[in-house]
């Protein structure tokens, strides 16, 4: 088993990613309900966007490793959290 990233998706990049392709799902969604191939289309173009965004936005250092991420590499909750072991605790 691989080990644990601390790090996966806490960064700009990946929500942004993330979000875009949520919206382009959702479009599809529509062109599912309306049959409609534009809307579809569309909905598709928006996702295959939203993974390139990703992946340029992490070539800018937006990524978890980027200059744009937090000193050390740690991520926190809440700034009240900073420096306290929160890992496995809800």
């Amino acid at each position: 088993m691989a080990d644990h990233d601390e790090n996966h998706g806490h960064s700009t990049a990946a929500w942004v990613s993330v979000g875009v392709i949520l919206l382009g799902t959702a479009i599809a969604s529509v062109a599912v309900v309306i049959p409609n191939l534009v809307v579809g289309i569309i909905g598709a173009v928006v996702m295959v966007i939203g993974a390139a965004l990703g992946k340029i936005l992490s070539m800018a250092g937006y990524g978890s490793d980027g200059h744009h991420a937090q000193a050390g590499g740690a991520f926190a909750d809440a700034p009240d959290e900073v420096g306290a072991d929160t890992r496995g605790k809800s």
